[in-house]
């Protein structure tokens, strides 16, 4: 899905919209909407991590009981 998004988008597009965001939010607030949007990043990708590292953990400790 993502690929195709990126072959709708030229050039052309991803300028005008960065144009856009630049009128809407200012050249001040836009480090500080990027910052923000790295840390929910990150802070999803912990989680995700986590959760996996949850669902696997069970199955080890029911392997360490039986032995």
């Amino acid at each position: 899905m993502n690929m195709m998004i990126l072959q709708l988008l030229s050039g052309g597009h991803i300028i005008l919209i960065l144009a856009v965001v630049l009128l809407l939010f200012g050249g001040k607030k836009i480090p500080e909407l990027m910052k923000g949007l790295g840390q929910g990043v990150k802070e999803f990708k912990d989680a995700s991590k986590s959760d996996k590292d949850q669902a696997t953990e069970p199955k080890q400790n029911t392997e360490e009981k039986n032995s």
